[in-house]
């Protein structure tokens, strides 16, 4: 099936590992790979991406599953889990572990640093939140970005404390951590998908590396944010002054220009 179009963004393709996929890009400068959430690349994904592309970077953006352009809607959303959960690229319920699709992610990301020569910076939403911390084990990603990292699923403790990253990985993430490469993760408070001990275990494994932005969706919180929101720079987002997915959006923003540019304003 060819790729649906997405305004503003060139179709091409990464093949590596058996594996060829589309990858939208638009842009230049630093790479950083946009890596969407359930359901797809919605309308909202998109406008993230095209947001990083007008900040001055080179945006790609792996078409993983769903349907391009296609709007967020809960059976659209419900269909696209249950694809995942029996697909082989991603282990929903697998603990100490990457998903398979991040080999194949890592090679994206090479690929990118080759041609530009630049560092790669890469974010992750909900089931891709926690690959940008599995592809921070190669040493050309210095801004790996998790909003709202879901996996794996699961209620027990474990799996709620879990990275979805092998005990190896993490030893290299953890050495990449002590040599000064910082992570940004991004969260609701009361969202049931990406629960706090997986936050708490991001400071216990990383330190002062790890900066947690965790925003108030309690009963009675000030903004109204609802007690499900989950999207923190795409559905969720209100892109108003003062308010604080604003300023969650704002400070990725910034980690990207301090990590990929040096410019620490």
């Amino acid at each position: 099936m060819s790729a649906p179009a997405v305004d503003g963004f060139e179709i091409t393709e990464h093949a590596a590992l058996g594996s060829t996929r589309t990858v939208y890009r638009r842009g230049e400068g630093p790479p950083i790979v946009v890596m969407h959430e359930i359901p797809g690349i919605t309308p909202e994904v998109a406008g993230f991406a095209r947001r990083l592309a007008d900040e001055g970077y080179t945006v790609a953006m792996p078409w993983m599953f769903g349907t391009p352009n296609r709007p967020l809607s809960g059976p659209y959303a419900v269909g696209q889990m249950a694809r995942a959960c029996v697909s082989r690229e991603f282990t929903l319920f697998g603990r100490n572990q990457s998903s398979p699709i991040t080999d194949w992610l890592r090679t994206l990301c090479r690929a990118l640093h080759e041609e530009t020569g630049l560092p790669v910076g890469a974010i992750g939403m909900c089931l891709t939140g926690n690959f940008a911390l599995a592809l921070m084990v190669d040493e050309h990603l210095m801004a790996p970005v998790l909003s709202q990292p879901s996996m794996p699923t699961g209620v027990t403790a474990s799996r709620r404390r879990d990275l979805h990253v092998s005990s190896e990985d993490l030893v290299a993430i953890k050495r990449r951590a002590r040599e000064g490469v910082g992570v940004l993760g991004m969260r609701f408070t009361h969202d049931p998908l990406c629960p706090g001990a997986r936050f708490a275990r991001l400071r216990e494994e990383l330190g002062d590396a790890f900066e947690g932005i965790e925003i108030d969706s309690g009963p009675g919180n000030p903004h109204g944010i609802p007690r499900f929101a989950h999207s923190v720079v795409t559905n969720d987002l209100v892109d108003e002054e003062g308010h604080p997915t604003k300023a969650a959006l704002d400070r990725c923003l910034a980690f990207f220009r301090e990590r990929l540019r040096g410019d620490a304003r």
